[in-house]
């Protein structure tokens, strides 16, 4: 999910440079909220790890 991501966020960066503003902010907007959901997911992920961890040991 961070790969597709950063793609955007590339292609982001791309559209902006050569004039495409309404392309730019919409892929810039898809990289944010690919983004976030994966931090959201890595956040849950470590969570149960902590509380794995504290369980048997």
């Amino acid at each position: 999910m961070l790969k597709w991501a950063l793609i955007f966020f590339v292609v982001s960066i791309i559209a902006g440079g050569l004039g495409f503003t309404g392309l730019s902010a919409a892929t810039a907007g898809l990289a944010r909220i690919l983004f976030t959901i994966a931090l959201t997911i890595f956040l849950i992920f470590l969570l149960l790890a902590l509380v794995a961890g504290e369980l048997f040991t």
